[in-house]
Order: structure tokens, then sequence, then C-alpha cells
């Protein structure tokens, strides 16, 4: 997929509203992609709206990059009104929630830019995709777009980059080659990495430090040929904990927690665990747990999460389950 591909959807539309769709919760790297891919595009289409929506939220992180960079996002955007539907750093419309049902009967052409593994209910009401789920960042795919079009970005577009990526990295901690090209990039743009990092930084609050406790004292511990597997629950904070866990020791983690009658499930492991267990949080993990939880689940090699019904303790120890079936299948 190309940005001429983009542009030339839109204008066989004759759209005058483009809406760009963020997930459930939308963080950095999820505003930033948009931020940037409107940018680029209000370049060619400048008679035409562009407008970043965020359906079912923003997260914490997020309320401070719109505090201090000059991007504005729509919590309640008109889906019906969209001629053409962008879907952002997002692999599945069910992060949507209810407002699914309304982008699924929506006639306007969708398309969607993804760094996770694809979803194939997504990618068939697409009429366009570009995905990479080896792409570190969804803010690496928008600045191949950039770079396609020989288009500079601008300070802002290339700081909201750089955000996105170093967020979505855990600042670099997952970054490849690629991303690292990608930065270098950014960085002659005129970006000051030091201090943008420090600009965005958020100090931990004393809720989430006390989550992360009780994640560690809950935590079950299970070796299976040799790996070790962390699962734990608490009501809040659960992919900073599941992070926790995999910093202090375990191979792989599973952290869940009851949210609105729903049961969610954050998924984190090492490097090594993913290469040589051969386990993809994602593909292997999230979305068999998604369907059996009918909900959704989904994410990257070494994050993921799920989403659906059922309880605490079931859910982990269909988790496991999985975990060891897969590391079976690969020892």
């Amino acid at each position: 997929m190309s940005l001429k591909e983009i542009i030339q959807i839109i204008k066989e539309q004759k759209a005058s509203f483009v809406l760009l769709l963020c997930h459930r919760s939308a963080d950095a790297d999820a505003i930033c992609s948009a931020y940037g891919l409107q940018g680029l595009l209000k370049r060619f289409l400048s008679d035409v709206v562009i407008e970043i929506g965020c359906p079912q939220g923003i997260n914490k992180p997020s309320k401070t990059l719109l505090e201090q960079m000059p991007i504005s996002v729509n919590l309640k955007p008109n889906i019906e009104s969209a001629e053409v539907i962008i879907f952002l750093d997002m692999n599945t419309i069910e992060q949507l929630d209810e407002v699914a049902d309304t982008i699924k009967k929506s006639s306007a052409p969708k398309i969607i830019i993804d760094h996770h593994a694809p979803n194939s209910d997504t990618t068939q009401i697409c009429k366009l995709c570009m995905i990479d789920d080896k792409a570190a960042a969804n803010c690496e795919l928008i600045y191949r777009l950039f770079d396609e079009a020989e288009v500079r970005p601008n300070l802002n577009e290339a700081k909201a980059l750089f955000v996105g990526i170093a967020f979505d990295t855990r600042h670099f901690a997952l970054a490849n080659s690629p991303t690292f090209e990608i930065i270098a990039k950014l960085v002659v743009e005129g970006i000051d990495a030091q201090e943008t990092l420090a600009q965005f930084a958020l100090p931990i609050e004393t809720s989430e430090r006390v989550a992360k406790l009780k994640a560690c004292k809950r935590a079950k511990i299970v070796k299976v040929e040799g790996w070790i597997i962390a699962l734990s629950h608490i009501s809040a904070f659960q992919a900073q904990a599941a992070k926790s866990l995999v910093d202090i020791g375990a191979h792989v983690s599973a952290v869940a927690g009851k949210k609105d009658e729903k049961v969610e499930v954050s998924l984190r492991s090492i490097r090594q665990f993913n290469e040589k267990a051969g386990v993809h949080l994602g593909l292997d993990i999230a979305a068999p747990l998604g369907e059996y939880l009918q909900g959704v689940g989904g994410g990257h090699a070494m994050a993921a999460g799920v989403s659906g019904k059922g309880e605490i303790q079931e859910t982990l120890k269909q988790c496991l389950a999985l975990l060891k079936q897969k590391i079976n299948k690969t020892e």
C-alpha cells in the first residue's frame, strides 16, 4: 500500500471528511501516528477535513502529550459522517467496543495502517491494508509514507513520530535496526532526543506502585521446560504489572483483572522466550484466549492483550494451558 493509493481512494470518494480512528485508551503511538498521517495528507488534500477520533478515550500519558503538542483529537467523532475511515494502530475494530457496530454499518471505504499481527475479520472490510507486524511502532509506518512521498516532516510531526516510537518500544528497548534508522533521521530533523524523552516522562503514581507490588505478591510461578511463567491478578495496571514481573525474572507473564464485567489480560515476555520457545504472544496466546473468552485478543510477539467474558482464575488457567501447549510443541 502506498500514500498515492490512500489519496486516490479519498479523491475517488470526493470525500470532504476523513476520519483517522485510534483504539480504545489510545496511547502515544496511536495518536502520534494519526497526527503524522493527518499532516502528511493535508499537504496533498488541503480542502479535506481530516480528523483524529478517539471514541473510546485516551490513556494518561496521551493526556500529557496533548497538553504539550499541537494535536487535537475528537473523543466523540461523527463516524456516520465520515466518507473515508482509516484505522491506526489496531488490528481489530472490536477494540472500539460498541463503536465497532457503527463502523461495520458505514459504507465509507476503510483503510488500515497497523503493526500488529493481521486480523482477517478486519482486513476483509478494508479496501487498503498497510500491515507490518515486524515494525516496532505504528509511527514507523507513517514515517515510511513520508519517506515514500519525499516529504520531510516538520518539527512537530517529527517530535510526534519520535515520541510514539519511544513509548511503544519502552524507550527503544524493543527497537530493531529499521527503528533506529528512523530515529536517526528524526533527530536530523531537529529532535533533541534527551530533552524530548525528559519532557514526556511521567512519574509513577503510588497506586501503580502498589498494584505492581500486589501482582508480585499474588504471582503464581510455574516452570515449563525451563521457562518461568508468572501468573497474577490485580484490579488495575495489568500491563505495567506484567512488564514488572518480566523485569524481575519471569520469562513470560500474564496478569488478569476485571473491568466493567469483562476480564482483561496483559501478557509480556522477554525476547529470548519469543525466539527460542517460538511463542508469539499475540498470535499463539492472546488470539485463541480471546476467542475462548468470546472476546478479542491480539498484539505483538512479546506484548499482547485480551478482553472477554469470564472469571479471572479460569482465564489464567486457560492462558497457562495455551502456553504449555505451545512450549511443548516447539521443544
